[in-house]
């Protein structure tokens, strides 16, 4: 189908890498847990279309520059690992601010701000289109006439799994947020907790390579 092959095993091969915990879990997870399943659904949103920019780019071969050029994979990776661990820090900064469980901020942000969150966070994470540079084509038939078309395809299928994913754990966060709501200790430690992963996370985003 469009010049793809063995399409059965690329979407089971996404369900399984979707579910693995990231950085993007991480905000959805969070955000719902703090504002609920429309903040949750906000993030997933955000994330989804930073995902679908790097599909674009990598199949006009965009993100081939991330692959060859050191100069441009350390910017991108300097500014999101540098954003992940700004999070980290707003987040603790909250956690002694504030016994709600907030997020980055201590205040609730608008959808839209969220929404952008979500872009930022998948965006600058060159190893997303690294990843798409690498596993996709493996799908590909190389007799295809049309690769960039069969390139778009499997993101499009990557991505609308992707989204399922990330929208239930925007739900399963906000309903165990609710069941919890009562505990503020709880709510503060998950905090940190959030905070120290989202630390971890820059800290790996940063010191990780094209290879």
């Amino acid at each position: 189908m469009f010049g793809t092959e063995n399409l059965w095993l690329f979407v089971l091969s996404g369900i399984l890498l979707n579910i693995i915990p990231g950085p993007d879990s991480l905000l959805i997870a969070g955000r719902a847990a703090t504002q609920g399943f429309k903040a949750g659904s906000a993030a997933a949103l955000g994330i989804g279309t930073g995902t679908l920019i790097h599909i674009v780019a990598a199949a006009f071969g965009l993100s081939a520059i991330l692959a060859t050029s050191a100069t441009a994979f350390t910017l991108v990776k300097i500014l999101g690992g540098a954003y992940l661990i700004y999070m980290a820090i707003s987040m603790f900064r909250g956690s002694k601010q504030t016994t709600e469980l907030q997020g980055p901020k201590t205040e609730k942000s608008s959808l839209k701000s969220i929404y952008i969150q979500g872009v930022v966070t998948n965006l600058f994470n060159p190893k997303v289109a690294l990843f798409f540079l690498s596993f996709m084509p493996q799908f590909i038939s190389a007799s295809s006439d049309n690769k960039p078309l069969a390139f778009l395809f499997l993101g499009l299928v990557f991505n609308f799994n992707g989204m399922l994913w990330c929208h239930f754990i925007a739900w399963a966060s906000s309903s165990m947020s609710r069941k919890i709501s009562a505990n503020q200790a709880v709510k503060k430690w998950l905090t940190r907790l959030a905070a120290s992963l989202f630390g971890v996370f820059g800290i790996k985003l940063l010191t990780s390579t094209q290879n």
